[in-house]
């Protein structure tokens, strides 16, 4: 890890840390159900978190909604539609980040435009920091792309997680994972958010070589939408992350108390089908 990435972001990193630190001492990986903010509408999007949250999340991805989200699926692409035409912003998207920071970690995905816009990336920092944001994702902005946006987004504190796809040179992802922070996102495969029946063939290699490489945990994200699958990615993968079958079981559901019990059967399930697998790889 860089001097830059170890001397800022530590509180946000700590805490994303201990908390795949807390799922591996259970004997599984942690579990990172993502939402997307607004989602239903702005309160319903409250009750959401707190279902993940009561439903036995680890950590939390909060999407923030966006007009031309770029790595996103149908699934979530209509969520964002839907949350901004409920009248969605980000201090909304805060409100949804403070009211469970408390419990467990949340880790922010939002596109470069929307850090740049408004009064910028020290800004969008120092909000994110104050509503106990832990990190944040941002799929637009490549490693050495403009590392001045990194910095300030560290400096507040927040771990800056960064992304390895299946078609990152291995070159590029020894530097990606040099300075990582809170954990490395693993893209299971090209292309978009959403549900797939089977995992790439290749994944456990990616992961294992990527877990070689990080010195912070590595969780897989993309397609993962049975327990089932979350168990496999588990058995190789610090950490799951299962999203567009959330999103889609939520906007789907029986009026949102009907979607909220479905989300939380599914994660039921899921961590029974993590813990039932035996523990993941020690490091």
């Amino acid at each position: 890890m860089s001097g830059t990435a170890s001397a800022t972001g530590a509180d946000g990193s700590a805490r994303i840390e201990a908390a795949f630190a807390a799922a591996r001492a259970g004997g599984r990986a942690a579990l990172m159900p993502y939402m997307m903010g607004g989602f239903p509408d702005p309160e319903g999007s409250l009750k959401v978190a707190a279902a993940y949250a009561d439903g036995g999340a680890d950590l939390i991805e909060l999407g923030v909604p966006f007009s031309d989200p770029l790595a996103d699926g149908p699934v979530i692409h209509a969520a964002a539609t839907a949350a901004l035409e409920a009248g969605t912003d980000f201090e909304a998207v805060l409100e949804v980040c403070a009211s469970v920071s408390d419990r467990l970690p949340v880790v922010l995905m939002a596109y470069t435009n929307m850090i740049l816009g408004g009064a910028g990336p020290e800004d969008f920092g120092r909000r994110a920091a104050a509503a106990g944001a832990a990190g944040v994702i941002v799929p637009d902005l490549p490693f050495g792309e403009d590392e001045a946006v990194r910095e300030m987004l560290a400096a507040a504190g927040l771990a800056v997680v960064p992304l390895i796809a299946p078609n990152t040179p291995v070159e590029r992802r020894a530097e990606i994972c040099e300075i990582a922070a809170g954990f490395v996102y693993v893209v299971s495969s090209v292309g978009t958010t959403g549900e797939r029946g089977e995992l790439p063939a290749d994944l456990t290699d990616l992961v294992e070589d990527v877990r070689r490489r990080a010195t912070v945990p590595v969780a897989v994200g993309f397609g993962i939408g049975t327990p089932a699958q979350a168990s496999e990615v588990g058995e190789a993968a610090d950490g799951v992350i299962i999203g567009s079958k959330l999103v889609r079981l939520i906007a789907d559901g029986d009026g949102l108390a009907g979607g909220l019990e479905e989300v939380a059967g599914f994660l039921s399930e899921a961590t029974a089908a993590m813990a039932g697998e035996g523990s993941p790889p020690v490091r």
